[in-house]
């Protein structure tokens, strides 16, 4: 199964002739998908509920990784260093927590709230709620915190949840992919849909224009942390060896096995799907390389990590004339909806 869902996603984003048949196969049930959507989307906006704080949902029209968990946590210090008090929802996906809302503490583990939402209560400090419905997750966050902004990790498709500002978040390199919703290419809602969010970052180098306020920016690397003690070390002082085993589940491995052959690593790529729920042997190989990962999975290995295991901490800049912009939005938009004024 996993390796006909990678072909699949090669077809998507390579469009090599091979994956034409299917295509043509695939393309009458993408047509189904994408007027089934548009029907659900338009019920459900038609029964939105009101908030009495804005929301702002970044989300993405894909599937797959496009960097928008480190964007939402930049978000969430950026409009908190402007004054903003900000709260989080999450599906917490993965999470054995049973679907009802539930605050995540940071001492949590990820098997049980999920990873992505674990990590954004741990790098924002930040109040973050997980519920597989969103606006459950929203009105249990407005109970139990003061409020101005809700930052929704996903949700773009989730029609239930009033949102102030949409941001959708591209990978640069993938881009749309060969432009077809579900089944036959990568997206969740036609392309059109780009042209109606808010704003639009891309995560990486591209040549397309999706948006007239489009960002482009990309993922910095900063430095490693070891998982097993918390030491901070500079990226040129992984000890023991320039190669490392890279380990990934993630939406896209490739992009961080990119990051690090840009490091001057010489990597091994071990890469597993998407939320994958680690365990010891996943990480255990037979040399004292060290080991690398994302910070998304190490909150899932810190529990059996080894003492050469390290995470990569990236940022995601984004640029202060940019936050502005976002800004205004939210308080045009919020002040438009006859809520009242964002404070």
């Amino acid at each position: 199964m996993k390796t006909l869902n990678n072909l699949v996603e090669r077809g998507w984003y390579q469009r090599a002739l091979w994956f034409l048949p299917l295509l043509i196969l695939l393309w009458p049930l993408s047509q189904i998908f994408s007027w089934l959507a548009a029907q659900r989307r338009h019920h459900l906006q038609r029964v939105q509920a009101v908030l009495p704080v804005a929301v702002v949902v970044v989300g993405n029209i894909s599937i797959g990784g496009t960097g928008k968990t480190p964007l939402l946590c930049e978000l969430a210090e950026a409009l908190s260093q402007r004054g903003k008090r900000v709260g989080i929802i999450s599906r917490g996906y993965g999470g054995s927590y049973g679907g009802q809302p539930r605050l995540v503490q940071p001492s949590d583990e990820a098997a049980l709230v999920g990873d992505e939402p674990l990590l954004i209560a741990r790098v924002t400090q930040c109040p973050v709620v997980v519920a597989h419905d969103r606006l459950a997750a929203a009105r249990f966050l407005i109970e139990h915190a003061a409020l101005d902004i809700i930052l929704s990790d996903d949700g773009l498709q989730h029609y239930a949840l009033p949102r102030t500002v949409e941001i959708a978040v591209l990978d640069g390199a993938r881009g749309i992919g060969n432009g077809f919703c579900l089944p036959a290419g990568p997206l969740r809602e036609p392309a059109s849909r780009l042209h109606e969010v808010d704003f639009v970052v891309v995560n990486g180098v591209t040549a397309q224009t999706f948006n007239n306020t489009q960002l482009v920016t990309h993922l910095i690397p900063e430095h490693w942390v070891n998982i097993g003690n918390g030491d901070v070390l500079a990226l040129e002082q992984l000890p023991e060896s320039p190669r490392v085993h890279a380990v990934a589940g993630i939406g896209n491995p490739q992009r961080f096995f990119h990051t690090l052959r840009n490091l001057g690593l010489d990597i091994i790529e071990h890469a597993f799907p998407d939320h994958h729920v680690f365990s010891a042997m996943d990480i255990r190989f037979n040399d004292n390389y060290p080991i690398v990962m994302t910070e998304k999975d190490a909150v899932k290995c810190a529990r059996f990590a080894q003492h050469h295991c390290y995470a990569l901490h990236v940022k995601m800049p984004l640029p202060a004339q940019w936050i502005s912009q976002l800004v205004a939005r939210i308080e045009r938009n919020f002040h438009h909806a006859g809520i009242g004024r964002l404070t």
